[in-house]
């Protein structure tokens, strides 16, 4: 096996396990309506997800396990994406913010902190700022 090869799977292992995290808070209520369907498919095409193993994290999303990313800068990261695909994907209103909200805790940010956290996210999402200023203004929010 090649250096590559393991690259290549740690990183699409990864991913599928975000996936699965993503899929789990989805389900946190027990059901996936069309909406969170619909944003589930653009994710997993995003992330690569092949058809197989996206219906095998839909059977079996608990058995992946939950990673949250150990770094601030890491959720950071990936909040700005996922922020950017909840404002892209037009899911509106309050179900918009929800989405939000239950992914910032399956991110890892505390519970009490994911309304303001997804509120100046969305907003961030919004203005279509870069991620570099994205990140630099969601950490200015602890200051």
């Amino acid at each position: 096996m090649s250096f590559s090869d393991l690259f290549d799977s740690g990183f699409k292992k990864r991913n599928e396990d975000h996936f699965a995290a993503i899929v789990r808070v989805a389900m946190s209520d027990g059901v996936i309506t069309d909406k969170e369907r619909a944003f589930l498919d653009r994710l997993a095409t995003r992330l690569d997800i092949s058809e197989h193993d996206y219906k095998d994290i839909l059977k079996d999303y608990s058995s992946h396990p939950i990673n949250a990313p150990l770094s601030y800068d890491d959720r950071l990261e990936r909040l700005y994406d996922l922020a950017r695909m909840v404002w892209i994907d037009d899911i509106e209103g309050p179900n918009q913010h929800w989405l939000l909200e239950k992914l910032c805790v399956g991110l890892g940010f505390h519970a009490q902190n994911v309304k303001y956290i997804a509120d100046k996210a969305l907003a961030l999402a919004y203005d279509k700022v870069d991620s570099e200023t994205f990140i630099e203004e969601m950490k200015g929010m602890n200051k």
